[in-house]
């Protein structure tokens, strides 16, 4: 087999075409999660009910990439990540024109189907695609792309409501993710180490079952669901603290409370290249303490003190997430592509799950409540984490 190896020319369009990939789907996809006080206030929604127009593409995301990564076997990956780019732009630009809450709604769960091919198909083309030695850092560069795209998604969504509309905010972005989805389709180099295959319901389930039964991995795919979910209900109502006396902040600095982002974007590499060098285990359990003190730190009053634990809980969630992908693709041996979407399935399902949910806690208990929800689903994953490590080192000495 042919492998992307570091220097090459093939290394750098593919790591530019990853990070365009991660980028375009993931400032899309949470352009509405600063926005949710907006849409309670114009449409006169709950805080739940508004967190549905994120919830409703982050849900039908975790099922549709399941389909997506067996569909990617039968007609190739490269063809179903264009799509997948192509159809989310274009439906992110048609969502600006929603003349209702249901039809907004509506519009973001078609907009999750459709993003579904970059997640699902990304993990899995760089695990098989490029060289081992540099699969920890191109993993970290993807998702590097997703944290800034996110970051910046919300900023320039933040910034363009205030000055025109959440409308005008959401077209423009679309717009720009077009572009990029462009340049992605004509620098992404070919596969060249998978096989298409023809799509059987019994092959699809007996591909996914090789994973279930493994609860080595299986432990390392639960916890995207705890450190997603844990993510997306911080982010969620920390919008709704903010726009509150005494903080009562604009809708544009609402949307600048995301630059923290630049502190996921770079913890998703550098964590990603220490879990190279000093073991995944080590450097995830050190990952997570520091999202858990950066949840705690929240809870101070003070304002910087907010944006101070933000950023830290920022800066390890994401380099959780970075290490785990990386840990997964490793751990499967065999239908990587499979391997991946269960690790996002879980991931996503969090994020519509959970972050929905979370509005319970907002509700009835504050912020207290929010970050006590969002601490223990943290602290569940460390005997996760334990046990992945432990039948690791049983699977090597075997």
């Amino acid at each position: 087999m042919t492998y992307i190896e570091k220097g090459s020319s093939e290394y750098v369009k593919a790591s530019i075409a990853l990070f365009f990939g991660g980028f375009v789907t993931f400032s899309i996809l949470y352009t509405t999660q600063p926005l949710l006080p907006v849409f309670s206030q114009e449409f006169h929604v709950s805080a739940v009910a508004a967190s549905l127009t994120l919830s409703s593409s982050t849900g039908t995301l975790a099922i549709m990439m399941l389909i997506a990564a067996s569909l990617s076997d039968q007609i190739g990956k490269k063809t179903v990540m264009i799509a997948s780019m192509l159809l989310t732009s274009i439906l992110s630009i048609t969502i600006a024109f929603s003349p209702n809450f249901f039809s907004l709604v509506l519009l973001r769960t078609m907009l999750g189907i459709a993003a579904a091919g970059i997640p699902s198909l990304a993990m899995a083309y760089v695990a098989e695609e490029f060289d081992s030695q540099a699969i920890g850092k191109v993993m970290g560069l993807y998702i590097s792309g997703t944290s800034i795209g996110g970051m910046a998604g919300r900023i320039v969504t933040g910034l363009l409501t205030d000055l025109f509309s959440w409308r005008t905010a959401l077209f423009s972005i679309g717009v720009l993710a077009l572009i990029l989805s462009i340049i992605f389709t004509l620098i992404l180099p070919t596969p060249k180490n998978s096989s298409k295959k023809e799509l059987c319901i019994k092959t699809v389930i007996q591909t996914y079952a090789v994973h279930v039964r493994n609860k080595a991995l299986m432990s390392l795919i639960f916890l995207g669901f705890l450190f997603m979910g844990s993510f997306v209900t911080l982010y969620n109502y920390i919008g709704y603290l903010l726009s509150e006396p005494p903080y009562s902040f604009s809708q544009s600095l609402l949307g600048f409370l995301f630059i923290v982002y630049i502190f996921g974007s770079f913890s998703s590499v550098y964590m990603g290249n220490k879990a190279d060098q000093y073991g995944h285990s080590f450097v995830l359990n050190i990952s997570l303490a520091l999202t858990i003190a950066g949840a705690v730190i929240t809870l101070m009053p003070p304002v910087l003190a907010k944006i101070l634990g933000v950023s830290l809980f920022t800066f390890g969630f994401f380099g959780c997430h970075s290490i785990t992908s990386a840990w997964i693709g490793e751990r499967a041996n065999i239908n990587k592509a499979q391997a991946s979407s269960l690790y996002l399935l879980f991931y996503y399902l969090g994020s519509s799950l959970v972050g929905t949910f979370g509005g319970y806690f907002w509700t009835h208990f504050h912020w207290f409540g929010v970050i006590a929800f969002t601490m223990t689903l943290l602290t569940l994953s460390y005997p996760l984490i334990m046990y992945a490590q432990k039948n690791l080192i049983h699977d090597i000495r075997a």
